[in-house]
């Protein structure tokens, strides 16, 4: 309440108005200065914008991708408080080298943004082709965005216990990336709503797992979003997929998803939660 006098106070003390707001600028700015953030998927779409974002604010972040990625090009356009690190997420040994270097470089591991992902689009059956669904392709879309993701969650939790708790007791935060399709899977999409549904599914679970070592665990499920899974596509096909999303009738940014990101690690109250980030958008069959 007492800032929403002082804003009004604004109007008729310009000056001051400009000094209250640089001030709160400040703070909103230094609580990030120090933060490590490992980000798998972290050099493009969701991720490179979580990058980006924490990196702007203060951060340290350790980017985590595959080694054809252009993760290690992104780590050095950010300068020093960014790290590459060749990470499949389905592989123990590139996680734990991920969490480990984010000690070894930045000292801690507070934030862990799972990012990667990938997706396949095939029918359960295909009477037309007479072919059933790959069983490899389903396997490997599950290994990657439900296996990889609590691998990584499993695997980072050491290196956050470790961490001084706040004055609420909160030693770390994990953000996963679920998506709509967890909650309104179109056809082709039995594989990528299955993985994104029990990431969504574990959520709480695990929330409650970790709350005596003081780590939330927060999912977020975003909408339509303007990234590489979607740059492929013809601009007719974007522009009717942007158009589908009731408000804004626009494709996600990045900076969106990051923004989230943000609100949940900046927010204690947030956790085993499920968070849609699509503009009311509800998926077709």
């Amino acid at each position: 309440m007492v800032d929403v006098v002082r804003v009004i106070k604004c109007l008729f003390q310009s000056k001051a108005c400009m000094l209250y707001m640089l001030r709160m600028k400040t703070i909103i700015s230094d609580s990030y200065v120090g933060v490590v953030t490992l980000v798998t998927g972290g050099a493009s779409g969701l991720g490179r914008g979580t990058v980006e974002r924490f990196i702007k604010q203060g951060g340290k972040v350790v980017i985590g991708d595959l080694p054809s990625s252009k993760g290690n090009d992104l780590a050095k356009e950010l300068g020093d408080s960014a790290v590459f690190v060749p990470l499949d997420v389905t592989s123990e040994k590139d996680v734990q080298l991920a969490v480990s270097t984010a000690k070894e470089k930045f000292g801690r591991l507070d934030v862990l943004v799972n990012a990667a992902g990938i997706a396949v689009a095939h029918k359960t059956y295909n009477s037309n082709k007479k072919m059933a669904h790959s069983l490899e392709d389903f396997e490997r879309v599950l290994k990657v965005n439900t296996i990889g993701t609590f691998n990584a969650i499993r695997l980072s939790v050491g290196a956050m216990v470790e961490n001084e708790p706040n004055v609420d007791g909160q030693r770390g935060v994990i953000i996963n990336t679920a998506s709509v399709a967890a909650f309104d899977g179109q056809i082709g999409q039995a594989a990528y709503s299955a993985s994104k549904g029990a990431v969504v599914g574990m959520t709480l679970p695990i929330a409650r797992d970790l709350s005596r070592d003081g780590i939330r665990v927060v999912t977020i499920a975003p909408g339509l979003f303007d990234t590489p899974m979607l740059a492929a596509l013809p601009d007719k096909v974007r522009h009717f997929l942007a158009k589908s999303v009731p408000f804004p009738q626009r494709l996600g940014k990045a900076d969106d998803y990051a923004h989230l990101v943000q609100s949940i690690v900046e927010n204690p109250m947030i956790n085993g939660e499920t968070i849609r980030l699509d503009g009311a958008l509800r998926m077709q069959p």
